[in-house]
């Protein structure tokens, strides 16, 4: 089969892998119909911290081929929604909503189960697979595109609204305008939030920002955006913070833009951040967030929202490519050239 491997950094290779198999009575072997590439992907693509020659990769949609003995929850022939954490499903983390810290799971992209290739071992296929009822041949492009959302960005954007407790009529602060941040203005409006003010200073993202639900734009970064968004709320700052970037900077102004007792909910993964804990406390704010529980989220409610068609989240993949161009899909989003980049492998 093909797959995409990190040769290191700012290197990404097609090369033709053996295909997985069953190792364990609950694993499933999943046919990639779409995949994509993370803005997590470039910390490893940039940095060169992930191992080299290894697969890369953890969203993708696609057609049940085999399963494990164990195997309940989906048969072959179903079409499924791979969420990025793999879970078991049983323990009490699982059970709480939380399956994305299981302490039994792990996450797509390691231990060689790279998403972007044309088959992936799914293990703990009970507690992970999401089936998606219908006729999944009847599905267009854009609906395939929005389901693969639910994979990550479509269900990390809503936990960060989830994890900042948003409700109806709220004023709601979103950083990050990649295609998570995105979904969180999107969540952020399916919650009721009447004002939504992204903090994004390129057009391109704004466009699809407003129509997902932003009302405001501020494009000032550090103290100058705590001192914009201040002075929008008559100085009390915002209800709520969805924090979708994780670096420093986004971490330290989305702290200090949060209304006192609002809730920072923070889903972008962290880098050299540090939290003012005397502020925070004397200001009744709170932090919540990490990775998203999506098999949660998608069975609650993000399913029957796309497929209903209330929502259509797959706007943020701006540019589609193939396994054979699997640098350019890289490079485009590494140069900002594009939003997301969807990897279109095989057909339902």
């Amino acid at each position: 089969m093909k797959a995409a491997i990190f040769k290191g950094v700012k290197q990404m290779a097609c090369e033709e892998h053996a295909e997985p198999t069953i190792i364990d009575g609950g694993d499933a072997i999943i046919r990639v119909v779409r995949a994509c590439v993370c803005g997590s992907d470039l910390w490893f693509y940039r940095d060169g911290s992930k191992e080299p020659n290894t697969q890369a990769g953890h969203e993708a949609i696609g057609v049940v081929e085999q399963i494990g003995d164990d195997v309940t929850v989906a048969k072959p022939g179903d079409f499924v929604i791979v969420p990025f954490p793999f879970s078991c499903g049983k323990c009490p983390v699982c059970k709480a909503g939380f399956e994305s810290s299981c302490p039994h799971g792990g996450y797509f992209g390691d231990e060689g189960l790279g998403c972007q290739a044309e088959y992936l071992r799914v293990p703990e296929a009970d507690g992970t697979l999401v089936v998606v009822p219908g006729d999944a041949k009847s599905f267009s492009d854009e609906m395939l595109a929005s389901l693969l959302t639910l994979s990550d960005v479509m269900s990390t954007g809503y936990h960060a609204a989830a994890s900042a407790e948003i409700k109806p009529g709220d004023t709601a602060v979103v950083f990050g305008d990649g295609a998570v941040g995105l979904c969180g203005v999107l969540s952020a409006k399916l919650m009721g939030a009447t004002r939504i003010i992204s903090m994004s200073r390129h057009a391109d993202r704004q466009r699809i920002a407003r129509e997902f639900g932003a009302t405001d734009f501020v494009e000032e970064r550090g103290d100058e955006a705590v001192a914009k968004v201040l002075e929008m709320t008559d100085g009390y700052g915002a209800d709520a913070v969805l924090e979708c970037v994780g670096s420093a900077l986004s971490n330290d102004t989305a702290m200090k833009v949060a209304r006192a007792g609002a809730v920072v909910g923070r889903v972008g993964l962290p880098h050299g951040v540090e939290a003012d804990i005397p502020g925070l406390f004397y200001r009744n704010v709170g932090l919540r967030g990490g990775p998203a529980p999506v098999r949660t989220y998608d069975l609650q409610r993000l399913l029957k929202e796309v497929l209903d068609g209330n929502i259509n989240p797959g706007i943020v993949y701006t540019s589609e490519y193939t396994l054979d161009d699997i640098q350019e899909a890289y490079a485009a989003m590494d140069e900002r050239r594009t939003v997301k980049s969807l990897l279109r492998i095989s057909e339902v």
